[in-house]
């Protein structure tokens, strides 16, 4: 352990960064040996505020407050319902002559979930659909995760057979959705959703041309029509298949 001494007193230097996710709780903490007669205070640097003396909290806002488990060199401060404003460094301080303080910076996250590859992914007929789903910025790495296939639990022992997942926990949770033999009726809306963390989703299409040579790409159009009295807009969405042959090429200009 490293400490910081002043006279009588020493400052263990904990981890100089913490991260939390944003609307959670906080704890900042100071191991301080020999305090004695001296106090121990918070100050937030972004704005050189006193928050907390000994017990004592000096700041209208009562997301903060100062902990010390009695007869323990143990001091926190805790900060409630983060916001991304909370952001930034916070200074242990004790009472001596000179001061002696540590420095923790504070990062606050937002959870993050994401499908690799979307929100649209394209897969041949019969191939496999390997599907990637990344978690981050959780609170703690996810108890599970699922996956859903338009909006229906994803059965792994289901009479279609060949699906498996994998999943690896840690700060970032990776699950890997396997399918094989991709089939028609596996096109639509995947979600991928860790349970403590916010989800995500991806349009799968599964393309089917008619001879191997031959591919299909899908362009999803927004066409837009205004009533000539009232200009109020409406909006018509068309989704086009256009097949194109590795026989021939094509240049279309506009």
């Amino acid at each position: 352990m490293v400490f910081l001494k002043a006279g009588g007193n020493s400052l263990e230097l904990t981890s100089s960064s913490k991260k939390s996710s944003l609307e959670k709780e906080i704890r900042l903490a100071c191991y301080i040996a020999n305090l004695k007669n001296k106090t121990v205070s918070w100050i937030r640097h972004r704005d050189i505020h006193l928050l907390t003396v000994g017990l004592y909290t000096y700041t209208l806002e009562n997301r903060f407050s100062a902990y010390h488990l009695p007869y323990t060199n143990y001091w926190q401060l805790r900060i409630k319902d983060l916001t991304h404003k909370d952001e930034g460094k916070y200074e242990c301080q004790v009472s001596t002559t000179p001061p002696i303080g540590h420095q923790i910076m504070l990062k606050v996250v937002e959870p993050h979930t994401e499908i690799l590859g979307g929100p649209d992914m394209f897969i041949n007929k019969g191939s496999t659909i390997n599907l990637t789903c990344v978690s981050k910025f959780s609170p703690a790495p996810p108890p599970d995760v699922i996956w859903y296939h338009n909006d229906e639990v994803i059965a792994y022992d289901s009479p279609r057979g060949g699906v498996s997942v994998v999943t690896e926990k840690g700060d970032i949770t990776t699950s890997h959705l396997l399918v094989q033999r991709a089939m028609s009726t596996d096109s639509g809306i995947y979600r991928c959703v860790p349970i403590n963390s916010v989800e995500a989703s991806l349009n799968l299409h599964i393309l089917a041309g008619k001879n191997p040579d031959a591919w299909q790409t899908y362009i999803i159009v927004h066409f837009y029509t205004c009533g000539r009295e009232n200009r109020n807009y409406t909006s018509e969405l068309y989704e086009l298949t256009i097949e194109f042959s590795t026989e021939k090429s094509y240049t279309q200009r506009y």
